[in-house]
């Protein structure tokens, strides 16, 4: 796949100028108009980023990123986005009575959080990405670490509530009787937990090149927040693994997805992740010396050794040093405790934004929901233009690996509404039956489409 044509997103000088043009806002910013212009901005760079690392073409968004020292602002506006799903977004859906004409303005700035985690995640494969990040990066540890215990926490909820949209049917006639409050509320649990994958992935990275960062960055993952732990109950209790009616289910390339139980065996990408980031933290002699083993902590890790099957030892081999290592662990005494003084760097970046805004989370979402997160016909107009220029359709289907699913049954669609170009169905019987469902979305979009067209043929006049 190469870089011309469709697939090009953003030539070079243009991403230059885009990252460049990137801005620190603040809470009150998000859903405005500079904001969501900027967020369009980070959203072509993104799709650029990926285009280029899944063709293994130069990686000039990175490089732009490092140069422009931009990497410690997408880090602050990770975290900035973090809070205000907290806090803000939290208001906004305890606010009575509240119900958009339109949930996209929302959706938007929830979907922010997972823009900014994916182009991290592309980027921080690289070992002068993690370390232009500077002190930056332990606020990112801090991120993560979060978002594992999430993953933690939903490992350890019953079926039911996991959300895993296995029977299409039931799900779309539960998104006909949800509100649209609730069904935005419904979406931002299925993205956060595409985020916590995200995450999983960049804590990989960092992990990768412990040895270029500061040394805080390695005691606050193995002893602040214990994350070789965290990582053994994502082993014991994998979110990304679900058992329904008998079938095996796994989340794989961003669905859920029966696996026979052959496949069951295989290690997906996320699976992989998690077993190098162990593999790195309990093999490497500077971790060995850092890491403060306490019984509690060895009989936790020697779990591990229950995993370490034959078919897993063929997929990734060098876990069989690692087999070795906790054989040998087993029939060793942890050293005593030290007693030493540590100091330690601490991160910043989010308690300063707690700190700036304590207090006024209420009177932010207020705000935010009469000027931005309620817009006037005229305004969605003006913003479905943007929309269709940023989220070019056929960039994104190039992106994606799976099929397009039917707005009315979920099933998978082989045809696109002829007006918006936006729409997908099986059949022409459920484009009939969603029409009045869908006729507002579609004519705001033809409409924008129709004026693009118009001025394309102004100017080439």
């Amino acid at each position: 796949m190469g870089s011309e044509g469709a697939s090009q997103v953003l030539m070079p000088i243009e991403a230059e100028g885009c990252v460049e043009s990137l801005k620190q806002f603040t809470i009150k910013d998000i859903g405005g108009p500079l904001w969501s212009a900027q967020h369009e901005v980070m959203e072509r760079l993104n799709m650029q980023a990926v285009i280029n690392a899944s063709a293994q073409e130069d990686e000039f968004i990175k490089d732009f990123l490092i140069s422009c020292d931009k990497l410690t602002l997408l880090i602050y506006d990770l975290l900035m986005t973090e809070v205000w799903k907290e806090k803000v977004f939290t208001e906004i859906m305890d606010t009575e009575g509240f119900e958009p004409k339109t949930t996209f303005p929302l959706y938007m700035a929830l979907y922010h959080e997972a823009t900014v985690a994916n182009l991290l995640e592309t980027t921080l494969f690289y070992r002068e990405v993690c370390e232009a990040a500077e002190d930056s990066i332990l606020d990112l540890v801090d991120y993560c670490y979060r978002k594992l215990t999430q993953l933690i926490a939903r490992s350890e909820e019953s079926g039911e509530e996991k959300d895993l949209e296995l029977d299409a049917t039931q799900s779309v006639s539960a998104m006909a009787n949800a509100s649209n409050m609730e069904e935005l509320e419904k979406q931002d649990r299925k993205l956060n937990f595409e985020i916590c994958i995200k995450a999983v992935s960049m804590l990989r990275y960092i992990v990768d090149h412990l040895e270029g960062l500061p040394l805080s960055v390695m005691t606050r993952i193995l002893n602040t927040h214990d994350v070789p732990l965290l990582l053994v109950q994502l082993v014991e209790n994998p979110p990304w693994s679900h058992r329904k009616d008998g079938k095996n289910y796994k989340y794989i390339d961003g669905k859920w997805t029966q696996v026979d139980f052959a496949d069951s065996l295989k290690i997906t990408k996320i699976e992989g992740q998690v077993w190098l980031s162990i593999f790195q933290l309990l093999m490497s002699q500077a971790c060995q010396q850092k890491y403060e083993l306490d019984t509690f902590r060895k009989n936790t890790i020697l779990k591990l050794r229950a995993f370490l099957t034959e078919p897993m030892l063929d997929q990734i081999p060098m876990l069989g040093d690692m087999q070795r290592y906790l054989e040998h662990l087993s029939m060793m005494e942890p050293p005593p405790p030290k007693n030493e003084i540590i100091l330690e760097q601490v991160p910043e970046v989010r308690d300063r934004i707690l700190q700036e805004n304590e207090g006024k989370w209420r009177k932010i979402a207020k705000k935010q929901m009469k000027s931005f997160f309620d817009p006037t016909r005229s305004d969605l107009k003006m913003q479905a233009k943007r929309w269709a220029d940023t989220y070019n359709f056929d960039v994104i289907e190039g992106l994606l690996s799976d099929p397009p699913k039917c707005a009315n049954c979920g099933l998978d669609a082989s045809k696109r509404c002829s007006r918006c170009q936006n729409e997908w169905y099986c059949r022409r019987e459920c484009q009939v039956a969603n029409w009045n469902k869908h006729k507002k979305a579609c004519d705001l979009m033809f409409d924008s489409l129709k004026k693009i067209k118009e001025q394309e043929t102004k100017s080439n006049s």
